[in-house]
């Protein structure tokens, strides 16, 4: 078992380099800047390439009407991301579109060499009366000590949302396990919205490996709170409840802030130096937020945890880290504009930070440690 207090250290050396930038000292914990690239977006909608789909039993053009929400993972010296695709059937609105999952490799992180056909989608199988019509959505991904690989994604049946599990060894073929929390007992969320698992993880080199704490592993996850998770397997998942059996919330919205509206877990959790990095997606409330932003617009934050109780906070940034300034991030199936974080690798020595654009693109940006 990897043991925290000796490699942390090791593992946190690409984030927090001796060439890292100067920051004022309250913010030295956080992770950044990140730039934007002039490549954005890295991922656009393509009415080319097509799919038989097995739900409905005929070919569509699966990845036509939108493209974002990824996770990457680096993987024989490239980048793989792993996008939700939106086909142009259903109904025109948010949600009302089946998602797929695609893959997309790249050498340099910016240019993507897609797949033509998705990698996870609902299919006629087990999961069909949770992933029939709605899909597969909003991917984060971990390799495992022994290289598999754990995606936490949400199945839309267009009823209630569900955080479900998935693993692969080749991010091609995929085995589904169903929901996360499909065997916990007393589970207070089997009848009730989950989604957006990102799971407690060390770095080594350019891999995201999922890390036992206390001799457990760990998931934040859930909107508009962020709650928190324990496994013994990475596959079933229990939510830590209180005295009453209600959720622990680790993190909520504040008035008068960039998240006001609410907070959902973004990337994989990256233990530090400083302890626990949890990067969130936040909305703004257009009546008791941040003046500053526009109402219902998506931002991310960043948040620090204490490595020996993943429970308790330590600090939070007070202003988002990324938001919407492009004319790509503000125009698609959502106007308000978001940077819906999801997919966070180091590679290269520079960390590569993936997100959705307006529910309709994937962009990136990129910290660079050492300058």
């Amino acid at each position: 078992m990897w043991d925290s207090r000796v490699r942390i250290g090791a593992c946190t050396l690409l984030a927090f380099g001796a060439g890292a930038p100067a920051v004022a000292q309250d913010q030295s914990w956080m992770f950044g800047p990140f730039v934007k690239p002039e490549t954005n977006p890295v991922i656009t909608p393509s009415p080319v390439a097509e799919f038989f789909s097995p739900m409905n039993d005929r070919t569509v053009a699966w990845e036509e009407y939108a493209t974002f929400n990824p996770a990457a993972v680096v993987r024989d010296g490239k980048i793989y991301v792993l996008y939700r695709a939106e086909d142009a059937t259903g109904e025109m609105r948010i949600g009302g579109h089946t998602s797929r999952i695609g893959l997309a490799e790249s050498t340099d992180g910016l240019r993507f060499t897609r797949r033509s056909t998705p990698v996870l989608y609902p299919d006629k199988d087990a999961q069909a009366t949770n992933e029939w019509p709605g899909g597969v959505e909003d991917p984060r991904i971990v390799e495992t000590d022994d290289g598999m690989y754990v995606l936490m994604y949400t199945q839309w049946n267009r009823d209630i949302p569900r955080l479900a599990v998935a693993t692969s060894s080749d991010l091609i073929h995929w085995e589904k396990h169903g929901p996360a929390f499909g065997g916990a007992e007393g589970n207070p969320f089997q009848h009730r919205e989950s989604k957006s698992g990102a799971v407690l993880s060390r770095v080594e080199g350019d891999r995201v490996i999922a890390t036992r704490v206390n001799g457990t592993f760990w998931m934040y996850f859930g909107v508009p709170d962020i709650f928190i998770a324990t496994s013994s397997d990475l596959i079933n998942w229990t939510p830590l409840t209180d005295a009453d059996g209600r959720p622990v919330k680790v993190l909520s919205p504040r008035p008068g802030y960039f998240d006001s509206w609410l907070v959902e877990a973004g990337p994989p959790a990256i233990i530090t130096e400083h302890g626990i990095l949890v990067m969130y997606n936040a909305g703004n409330s257009g009546t008791h937020g941040d003046p500053d932003l526009p109402a219902r617009v998506y931002t991310g934050g960043q948040a620090l945890f204490d490595l020996e109780n993943p429970l308790k906070l330590i600090r939070r940034s007070d202003h988002p880290f990324i938001r919407p300034t492009e004319d790509y991030e503000r125009t698609g199936q959502y106007v308000d504009g978001t940077t819906f974080i999801e997919g966070l690798v180091p590679f290269n020595g520079r960390w590569f930070l993936y997100y959705g654009t307006a529910d309709s693109r994937v962009g990136v940006a990129i910290w660079d440690p050492n300058r």
